[in-house]
C-alpha cells in the first residue's frame, strides 16, 4: 500500500474514533485498514496509536503526525484540482470574518457578488466584534481594521478607516461646536465600551493629545453609541465607515477633524501556505478590488 493512502486511511481512523467505522467510510474492510495503520506503524519506527477495547488514543507522536498527514493531504487535493484547472474556477466552501457592522455594511455586498460570479462557491460569514484565530477557529479569510503585529498571516492593505468625532446638529445648536479637543469637558459625551473605553481619548497624528472624558452614557455597542448621538444627546467616536451614512444623510455632523489621529489600515488577512487554496485567493482578489472602492472604506462621503 503506498504511503499516501496509508495516511489517508490513518487519519480517517482518528477522525472516525475507530478502525471498523473508518472502515465503512472508506468501503473497505476493518482487517485491510488495521494492517495498514500497523504497516505505517512499522515503517515509521513508532506507535501511533493506543487500542484499547473500549477507546483509540493518539499517542504523542501520533498527534504530531496526523497534523502532518492532513497538511499534506491538503496540499495533494489542492496540486490535483489546481492541474485539473479549477484554480481558475473556484468551488467549495469558504469561510469568512469581520467586524460586525463593518461585516454588514461592506463585506456581506461582495460576499454576495462573489457567489453571483462563482455558483460552485459557498461561502460562510462569521462577523463578530473580535480578533478570530484563524487556523485554531477553522477560518479561511479575515477583514481587519487595525495596524497588524507581525504574525504567519498574509496581508493584503484595501483601505484606511479615520477615527471621527461626531453629533448632531441638533445637539451642536444647543450646545455649541467644540473648538479644540480640551473642550469636550464640557460636553456631553457618550462612551462605548471596548474599541476607544471611556476613560480618556487620544488625539493627534502621534497621539500626543489626551482628553479625559467621564460618559454619562456608557454604550455596549454601535448601533446605541450611533442611534444616541443620531438623537441629539452628545458626542461620540466612531470609526468613519461606522456613520459615512448618517454624516452624507446630515443626521451627523464630523468635528475636530484636524485633531483626528493616524486613520487605521484594512486588511484582508488568509493563512501563509507554500499553495494557497483557488478559493482563498480567488476571494481575496475579488474583495480586495471591491473594498477599495467602496465609499467608506478610504474616508468619509
Amino acid at each position: 500500500m503506498d504511503r499516501w493512502q496509508a495516511m489517508r486511511i490513518f487519519t480517517q481512523v482518528v477522525d472516525s474514533g475507530g478502525f471498523a467505522p473508518a472502515a465503512r467510510l472508506l468501503h473497505m474492510s476493518p482487517p485491510a485498514v488495521t494492517r495498514a495503520v500497523a504497516g505505517l506503524e512499522k515503517h515509521i519506527g513508532t506507535r501511533l496509536l493506543v487500542r484499547t477495547t473500549r477507546s483509540l488514543k493518539l499517542t504523542a507522536a501520533g498527534e504530531g503526525y496526523v497534523a502532518d498527514c492532513r497538511r499534506i493531504l491538503a496540499e495533494i487535493a489542492e496540486a490535483e484540482a489546481n492541474a485539473a484547472g479549477s484554480f481558475t474556477q473556484p468551488a467549495g466552501l469558504l469561510t469568512v470574518t469581520a467586524p460586525t457592522l463593518f461585516g454588514r455594511i461592506h463585506v456581506l455586498p461582495v460576499v454576495l457578488d462573489f457567489l453571483d460570479r462563482y455558483p460552485a462557491m459557498q461561502v460562510k460569514t462569521v462577523f463578530l466584534d473580535r480578533v478570530a484565530n484563524l487556523v485554531e477557529e477553522g477560518l479561511d479569510v479575515a477583514v481587519r481594521i487595525a495596524t497588524l503585529p507581525a504574525s504567519g498571516l498574509v496581508a493584503r492593505r484595501v483601505g484606511s478607516i479615520r477615527q471621527v468625532l461626531c453629533g448632531s446638529p441638533d445637539y451642536f445648536s444647543r450646545f455649541g461646536v467644540p473648538r479644540t479637543p480640551q473642550d469636550l469637558v464640557h460636553h456631553r459625551v457618550i462612551g462605548r465600551d471596548g474599541l476607544f473605553g471611556h476613560s480618556e481619548w487620544l488625539f493627534g497624528r502621534d497621539n500626543d493629545i489626551r482628553v479625559p472624558i467621564a460618559p454619562r452614557l456608557i454604550c455596549n455597542t454601535n448601533d446605541a453609541s450611533i442611534a444616541a448621538a443620531v438623537a441629539g444627546w452628545g458626542i461620540s467616536r466612531f470609526q468613519s465607515y461606522q456613520v459615512a451614512a448618517d454624516v452624507e444623510a446630515g443626521r451627523l455632523e464630523v468635528v475636530l477633524a484636524d485633531y483626528e489621529r493616524e486613520p487605521v489600515p484594512v486588511h484582508i488577512v488568509h493563512a501563509e501556505g507554500r499553495m494557497v487554496s483557488a478559493r482563498v485567493r480567488a476571494f481575496v482578489d475579488f474583495a480586495a478590488e471591491r473594498l477599495r472602492h467602496r465609499p467608506g472604506v478610504n474616508a468619509l462621503p
